[in-house]
């Protein structure tokens, strides 16, 4: 009935946006793109309809039934019978069906390709999927993770390919590599047997459905490594980790160095993807020393000695000791001597400062203080915001 009075107002809606005078052909269909909002609530109505009812699909067709006022089926008075109506959904236009599809959540999408073939192609489109793997995956996943990605379907012997001179959009549109979440849909076929459809290894939706299984595990960052240790205060580490959907938390596993060191349920905001492609025991260029000034924000590589990776820790350019800190008379960037100041840690402590040739960077320290390494500035609020949400209540020795 609804699906009835759907098409039924559709059928008004489109007879009153015409007028009794012949419109050449153009002018019509500019006139039907003209109805948003009865497209916007077509969509709206189904998407809500199709992910709360526990309404069957069956070969792609919704029976429709067309009551009379009575509540009682018309009947003619030839024919004690009248056939049920049915509508399919894929007899709406491809403009309506795509504004469905875009509005469904992941989940969505899933049910809504096992239904049957046509739909099962349409729901694992790649535009789909691009729009929900930079919303949940966008912060925590980058180009170190997608290149993990397709070394992980290579281990797996699937036929692949990969031309990079076709690649476009999301991380080069994905590069055309793909998991194997279809492989477990089943869809009714003609004779009303169940049979299991093989999957692509070409969909977005693969590598989005691999994260969220936790079965891909992939390279990010965590901020203040193994639960806020204090000798990892705001500091942020390479680490490979996967996606625990029950708690909505992560696990990482940290670059070995001896004993492998595991920590759980970490949250969101303690995940970002790598902020540069430096891997972990790989000096970073700096090329922001020229650009470095008092009070700007920086992360500066460190490690404990040669043999550890690097890490990323938070800090602030600080004045020159023949410097009085005033903005007027301070010449602290004009000089070859660079100060960098890490609060976190108390006056006096070895780690407080370090000092850095702005002309002739490279790796400086010793075995007893450590090593720093490359430094970036952070040009962006969001980044430093994170580093000031991350302080600590005291500071450390």
């Amino acid at each position: 009935m609804l699906f009835f009075l759907i098409y039924f107002f559709s059928f008004i809606l489109l007879s009153k946006s015409f007028s009794l005078k012949p419109l050449p052909p153009w002018k019509s269909e500019a006139r039907l793109l003209k109805l948003p909002c009865f497209w916007r609530e077509l969509s709206s109505f189904l998407i809500s309809w199709f992910e709360k009812s526990r309404i069957g699909f069956s070969y792609c067709q919704i029976p429709i039934i067309l009551p009379s006022r009575n509540k009682a089926i018309i009947r003619s008075k030839a024919e004690n019978v009248v056939e049920n109506e049915e509508i399919s959904l894929l007899d709406l236009t491809e403009l309506a069906l795509e504004c469905i599809l875009e509005r469904l959540s992941p989940a969505g999408l899933c049910s809504m390709a096992g239904v049957c073939r046509s739909l099962r192609e349409k729901c694992r489109s790649d535009h789909l999927w691009e729009k929900h793997m930079k919303e949940k995956w966008g912060r925590v996943v980058g180009n170190d993770a997608y290149r993990e990605w397709q070394w992980h379907i290579a281990s797996r012997k699937r036929p692949t390919h990969l031309d990079p001179t076709n690649q476009k959009g999301l991380f080069g549109r994905l590069s055309s590599v793909w998991l194997w979440p279809l492989s477990r849909i089943r869809v009714k076929s003609d004779n009303n047997s169940e049979r299991q459809i093989s999957s692509p290894v070409d969909s977005i939706m693969d590598w989005y459905l691999s994260i969220e299984s936790g079965k891909f595990w992939f390279p990010a960052q965590i901020y203040n490594r193994e639960n806020g240790h204090v000798g990892f205060v705001l500091s942020c580490y390479d680490a490979k980790i996967s996606y625990d959907s029950l708690t909505d938390t992560f696990t990482a596993r940290y670059s070995p160095h001896g004993r492998q060191t595991i920590e759980d349920n970490i949250e969101w905001n303690r995940v970002r993807a790598p902020a540069v492609d430096t891997p972990a025991h790989v000096l970073h260029v700096s090329d922001c020393l020229n650009d470095l000034k008092p009070e700007d924000h920086i992360e500066i590589q460190w490690r404990r000695n040669k043999e550890f990776p690097y890490g990323w820790w938070y800090g602030v350019v600080g004045h020159l000791e023949s410097c009085d800190g005033n903005k007027i008379h301070c010449q602290c960037h004009s000089s070859d001597t660079v100060i960098l100041e890490f609060k976190q840690y108390s006056p006096g402590s070895r780690w407080r400062q370090a000092v850095v040739n702005r002309k002739d960077h490279r790796e400086v320290g010793n075995e007893a203080d450590g090593f720093y390494g490359g430094i970036r500035k952070l040009y962006h609020e969001e980044e430093i915001s994170i580093w000031r949400r991350l302080w600590p209540t005291q500071v450390s020795e």
